[in-house]
């Protein structure tokens, strides 16, 4: 078996790796594997230099695979572990040379990501400067602020793969992904000015739900019809499937593994040599020996009853991420709408169950929303009855935008707020332009000023 590891984002030295491939390439045989530690290679890239993309770096990794010895005629098969960037980086060279539609020429066979910042990671947010100081992740280089803009919750580049990936069919065409990653926080990352660094629900960095390749997009359009007097309704498109969901990808929760670090990384703590049991180890193995769809499904099995133990008595996370937009593609910036949340059965902000709400967070860049909720709190919303309403400015004029409400009604909470899972919103709104903004005059009527022209309230 040919093995490759995708470290994650800023990072300078290969000891990131610590002693997991080592440990791997000892337990293999084990497992019915043939992995020698010469046939594992280990990545490195530069991703701590303002210029670098994510496209870039994807382009590196296409030119490092086919110089490696033995794809000089092609890429071989081979298969590939990851940490936490290094998952959506992989993703991304897969998207960008192959693609759903041609799938069935991808030469990576498995790809077990840990802990990948498949949705973003609350963290980014903090910004260049700020995470530059955090010592305990960086040391003596300040993070490329390209990929950081890549890797904040609610990225264009997010939103543009995962909407992507709902496309592909990855076990039909011999390509096995899987999500393990960890959700205990590591005191020693701890900072007092920090929440994010002990969020619940995620490792310190990166959420479960953030990780989480079981995801859905939902698509909301504005209509005519009329609620409330003054709010125009969101519908479902289309109407008899509104909701898409990407192909199950198997995913396993530990309650013991933090994002990095020596004691209790997910990657960082494993050991070579340990009397004590290394979970991961086992299950990366597993993973790495399935060779078919039937093989994929028990794993995925295995592993959601792994997680299912591991999180057994504690609150579970999900994520709405929501990109507001009109029907001529112009997106909203952070400061061109509001957006409440609503529920019960009158659809209203206040009723939402106390302590649902755990972190609410703006993409700068892009104007999206994430909402990061108790989805076992929200259990407690009457009736499973929840919605939206989005009001865009401005809202008066010759050209502006009337309020919109989504209400729940036929569609279940759980499908939209699952728990560990992200839920990508797609608002469109219409932009409504007066009919006075361009009317025509009789060339014999006398010419007069319309420097005091109104609106006349009837659309164009």
């Amino acid at each position: 078996m040919r093995l490759i590891f995708v470290h994650g984002w800023s990072i300078t030295h290969t000891d990131t790796y610590g002693k997991l491939p080592e440990t791997l390439a000892a337990a293999a045989g084990g497992y019915g594997l043939e992995l020698d530690i010469t046939h594992i290679r280990l990545g490195r890239y530069v991703s701590f230099h303002d210029e670098v993309t994510l496209d870039d770096i994807a382009s590196g990794l296409e030119r490092a695979l086919r110089d490696l010895p033995g794809n000089e005629h092609g890429i071989q098969p081979f298969s590939c572990i990851t940490h936490s960037a290094g998952g959506p980086l992989v993703r991304h060279w897969i998207d960008r040379y192959y693609g759903a539609a041609n799938l069935a020429a991808l030469p990576l066979q498995h790809l077990v990501m840990l802990a990948p910042v498949n949705h973003g990671s609350a963290l980014a947010v903090l910004g260049k400067e700020r995470i530059g100081r955090m010592k305990a992740f960086f040391s003596g280089v300040e993070p490329g602020q390209r990929v950081l803009d890549w890797l904040s919750l609610g990225s264009a580049g997010q939103w543009r793969l995962n909407q992507s990936w709902l496309d592909y069919r990855p076990a039909e065409h011999g390509f096995y992904p899987f999500v393990l990653t960890g959700q205990r926080i590591d005191q020693q990352f701890y900072d007092f000015l920090n929440s994010y660094l002990v969020e619940p629900g995620s490792d310190g960095v990166v959420r479960v739900a953030g990780a989480n390749l079981n995801y859905c997009y939902l698509r909301l359009e504005q209509s005519e019809e009329v609620l409330r007097k003054k709010p125009l309704t969101l519908s479902l498109l289309p109407p008899a499937q509104p909701l898409r969901c990407a192909p199950p990808v198997p995913v396993g929760v530990y309650r013991d593994y933090s994002h990095s670090g020596k004691k209790m990384g997910i990657m960082g703590s494993i050991r070579e040599s340990s009397e004590a049991p290394q979970p991961l180890v086992d299950d990366v193995l597993r993973c790495l020996r399935v060779g078919d769809g039937t093989g994929y499904a028990e794993q995925a099995a295995k592993l959601q009853q792994l997680t299912e133990a591991q999180q057994r008595g504690e609150d579970r996370y999900a994520m709405l991420i929501f990109n507001i937009r009109d029907e001529q593609g112009h997106s909203f910036g952070p400061n061109e709408y509001d957006l409440l949340l609503l529920a019960g059965s009158r659809y209203q902000p206040h009723v939402l169950p106390k302590g649902f709400l755990q972190d609410r967070q703006i993409n700068a860049l892009t104007g999206n929303l994430v909402f990061y909720l108790n989805v076992e709190r929200m259990d407690a919303i009457q009736h499973g009855l929840f919605g939206i309403r989005v009001t865009a400015r401005p809202t008066t004029g010759f050209a502006h935008y009337c309020a919109a409400e989504f209400r729940s009604d036929g569609i279940s909470i759980h499908e939209v707020l699952a728990a560990n899972q992200t839920t990508y919103v797609d608002v469109t709104l219409r932009r409504r332009i007066d009919k006075n903004t361009f009317r025509f005059d009789s060339a014999s009527e006398g010419r007069h000023s319309f420097k005091k022209l109104k609106p006349t309230g009837d659309l164009a």
